[in-house]
């Protein structure tokens, strides 16, 4: 009889900005995500990524690690609520990316930018992924664009794009932006980013439509409070830095 069920190991783990689920990109490459992985003895030595460097993109095998964990199979949700049908309409878990799956296993593919080994350990920085702060890694493997392309591949219900909405920034927040930067050693790049993924629209499908209702994204060290002002317009609201 085969066994129902495996054990895999962690070999590294993802430092982000990005601190929790609500917030985060639902697909990689979405946005230009700056993030690493650190690397877990024994997975922690050169030698295990030499001619990795040749590579401009990685896919990454990861767990979603803030769901729990059903091992009771008879549990088993075969059914789910993507977003990107509105959050009513349901569909076969098999038939989606939904984090809530039976082995909550992600998979994604980033770009690789480079790698680091010094007193803090070993270090691979990638771009673009959709992994929160603390995010184990279970597997690092390269992306062959000759056989993991596929040029006339359809993609359902999914073959278009997020929408990108346009987001503002309050006036009176513009004025203390520079002082906020002071307080929380973010920077230009990172205010870019911010935006990038409020532009996303991660409040949940059925909340899509709700005006001047705020919500709040936790971005390193700050929570951005945004909220929708007009027909596909989002406003960040204010920055609030953490203790």
């Amino acid at each position: 009889m085969l066994p129902q069920q495996i054990t895999l190991p962690i070999i590294g783990i993802v430092n982000s900005p990005l601190k929790q689920k609500f917030g985060t990109p639902r697909q990689p490459n979405l946005v230009d995500i700056n993030a690493t992985i650190s690397m877990l003895p024994p997975y922690n030595v050169l030698s295990a990524f030499e001619g990795i460097g040749q590579f401009s993109h990685l896919w990454i095998i990861w767990q979603f690690h803030q769901n729990r964990i059903n091992a009771n199979q008879s549990n088993f949700q075969p059914t789910v609520r993507p977003p990107r049908l509105g959050g009513n309409q349901k569909i076969g878990v098999f038939a989606s990316r939904s984090m809530y799956r039976p082995a909550n296993i992600g998979l994604s593919v980033v770009k690789f930018s480079h790698i680091k080994n010094s007193e803090a350990g070993l270090r691979l920085h990638i771009i673009g992924g959709d992994m929160i702060d603390g995010t184990p890694v279970i597997d690092i493997k390269p992306y062959l664009p000759y056989s993991d392309s596929i040029d006339d591949a359809i993609a359902g219900y999914a073959s278009q794009k997020p929408i990108i909405k346009s987001v503002h920034w309050h006036p009176d927040l513009l004025q203390d932006l520079s002082n906020i930067a002071i307080k929380s050693q973010l920077n230009q790049t990172d205010w870019q980013t911010i935006e990038q993924l409020i532009a996303q629209d991660p409040r949940p499908a059925y909340r899509q439509q709700a005006l001047n209702s705020t919500f709040v994204m936790r971005y390193q060290n700050v929570d951005v409070h945004f909220s929708q002002i007009a027909d596909s317009m989002l406003q960040i609201q204010a920055i609030e830095l953490l203790n």
